[in-house]
């Protein structure tokens, strides 16, 4: 039975070495572009040639916006409209990382620590900046909330502060555990079904049908659940909470 970690390797496709630096193309490459472009191809489908009464593509992309839209006035407040280009870039980028993967040969680029951390820098990027934008120095009140006594002040600031700097750290492996969990015991009863032959790998194909369908779903919901948790954190440091 093969190694059902070995699915995760990034192997080169096309070697490029520029100035002693190794600047490859690989399959996690590919992985990412196949990403983007479906993810451009499924929108602009979508909007062209708008209808009054949708078509099932428009409806989705439609659907879609909603969803986001929601998601930002659920957690950030209306004046959280500004951000939804980012939020909703996010989204889409991880849901169709995650479910490129869940296509035979293709590579899960979310299944790897470095660019689920990547990710969740951006993330963690922008809302500092922003909020430093929004606030200057009042910014910093974020780690010293109000009404707080200023003997605990000691205490209570770095707590927050090395809770706030954790949090690419949380969301990236939040990422990264869930989706490679998820392909390995997919790997895992694939090759238990190939081992025992037609009869005797009915029940691990059987499972493995119902692994996939689980890991469809997390796959949308790890993408959820990020985009969610980025407009917790726009929320946090546009009313300093």
């Amino acid at each position: 039975m093969q190694d059902p970690l070995h699915q995760f390797v990034i192997s080169p496709i096309f070697k490029i070495c520029v100035g002693g630096m190794d600047l490859s193309f690989t399959n996690s490459s590919l992985a990412v572009f196949t990403a983007v472009a479906a993810a451009f191809a499924l929108l602009a489908l979508g909007l062209r040639n708008g209808r009054l009464v949708p078509n099932r593509l428009q409806a989705l992309v439609e659907a879609s916006y909603e969803f986001i839209t929601n998601m930002i006035d659920s957690n950030i407040g209306k004046e959280g409209r500004r951000y939804f280009p980012f939020v909703f870039s996010i989204f889409i980028f991880i849901l169709f990382g995650n479910s490129i993967g869940l296509v035979p040969h293709m590579f899960t680029f979310t299944s790897h620590i470095i660019a689920t951390f990547t990710l969740a820098s951006i993330v963690f990027l922008f809302i500092t900046f922003l909020g430093i934008a929004l606030h200057g120095f009042h910014f910093f009140n974020l780690f010293a909330p109000s009404g707080v006594p200023k003997l605990l002040l000691p205490i209570l600031v770095p707590v927050e502060m090395m809770s706030y700097l954790a949090r690419p750290v949380s969301l990236s492996i939040r990422l990264f555990a869930n989706m490679m969990a998820g392909h390995t015991m997919i790997k895992i009863f694939a090759g238990f079904a190939a081992a025992l032959g037609i009869f005797c790998g009915l029940a691990p194909i059987a499972v493995d049908a119902l692994v996939l369908c689980l890991e469809t779903i997390i796959a949308f919901l790890q993408a959820y659940i990020f985009a969610t948790l980025t407009c917790v954190y726009i929320n946090d440091v546009v009313h300093l909470h």
